[in-house]
């Protein structure tokens, strides 16, 4: 079993957070399917779980660990980094704290090693619809959000609090005020778009970068995958005698960042985890260096079909900008 290198979180009241992690994000949600994968994944040496209370797969998640440990796959819960997030209906002060409960009772955790806040921004109390309704949204009070995830890690429930999609900017304004330090930005990156001012700012913060999307994000009908279809990334993976997922997510690792990506398929889980015995060159670092960027989401994309940037002043929560 491959043992994945972990790194510590600046809030030190976590177990260091393994670099390469499984994501839970898919649809539609096939539960025993995403229980059987995250079993294998143990299996394979993954150790850090990424889902959210919007994934749907909090449940099949729980089952899979309470399975692991029945079965001895993993000796305690202690072994295990788990992280879940905040939807946007829940990013209210008096909604924090019992979300977070309702997610430990799905995931039959006592606490999770960390709680981001999923988005900057807020919905409507109860609305669950997505893509998101433009009339759902509200402003958001990042302050009392904030405090209240504080509270979660004074309460222990949450071992590390931190943040999603998060901007520089979003990321000074919650400094200002934050009495405990946001441990992690989890943010859409990879060789197409790298986040170099964002990860600059994070690295002088001692904020921590976990990569979303590392391989190019889930594809919508229609919608293409840049990564996939790289020529940059193709040649290095051709030379290599690699494929573009790896090296996409060795080019990830070798920036520093974590990374959460997500597969069902246990050859593809097997692929993915297997980044470290190898590494790119100077000259393959400066190649990918100079590939065009281009982001994939942005708030546009969480929106129902029907939805107007410019009507909702989108500008304002184009949070994957650097």
């Amino acid at each position: 079993m491959l043992r994945v290198p972990e790194v510590a979180l600046s809030s030190g009241g976590s177990r260091p957070i393994p670099m390469v992690g499984m994501g839970t994000a898919g649809r539609p949600v096939v539960p025993e399917n995403v229980t059987l994968a995250v079993l294998q994944a143990i299996e394979l040496g993954y150790r850090h779980f990424d889902t959210s209370s919007l994934y749907q797969t909090e449940r099949p998640l729980g089952e899979a660990i309470a399975g692991a440990l029945r079965r001895g796959l993993v000796k305690s819960r202690s072994e295990l980094f788990v992280t879940s997030k905040l939807w946007c209906s829940d990013s209210h002060r008096d909604l924090v704290l019992p979300a977070l409960h309702r997610s430990l009772r799905n995931l039959q955790l006592d606490y999770l090693d960390l709680y981001l806040i999923h988005w900057p921004m807020s919905l409507k109390p109860g609305a669950c619809s997505f893509p998101i309704n433009k009339e759902d949204i509200l402003p958001l009070d990042l302050m009392s959000v904030w405090q209240a995830m504080e509270e979660c890690q004074k309460l222990g429930l949450a071992k590390s609090i931190g943040v999603s999609n998060f901007s520089r900017k979003k990321l000074e304004e919650l400094l200002a005020f934050a009495k405990m330090p946001p441990a992690v930005n989890q943010v859409e990156m990879n060789p197409l778009w790298q986040q170099k001012k964002l990860r600059e700012f994070c690295k002088e913060k001692g904020i921590h970068i976990t990569a979303c999307s590392p391989i190019g994000g889930q594809d919508r009908p229609g919608s293409r995958n840049l990564v996939m279809e790289s020529k940059v990334l193709q040649e290095i993976a051709k030379t290599r005698g690699k494929t573009v997922p790896q090296v996409s997510l060795r080019w990830v690792y070798e920036q520093g960042a974590s990374l959460a990506v997500k597969s069902f398929n246990k050859e593809r889980l097997a692929e993915n985890i297997s980044i470290f015995d190898w590494e790119l060159s100077d000259e393959e670092h400066q190649e990918i260096s100079q590939i065009s960027q281009c982001k994939k989401y942005s708030v546009q994309t969480l929106l129902s079909h029907d939805g107007s940037g410019k009507l909702l002043g989108l500008s304002d929560f184009d949070v994957l900008d650097e």
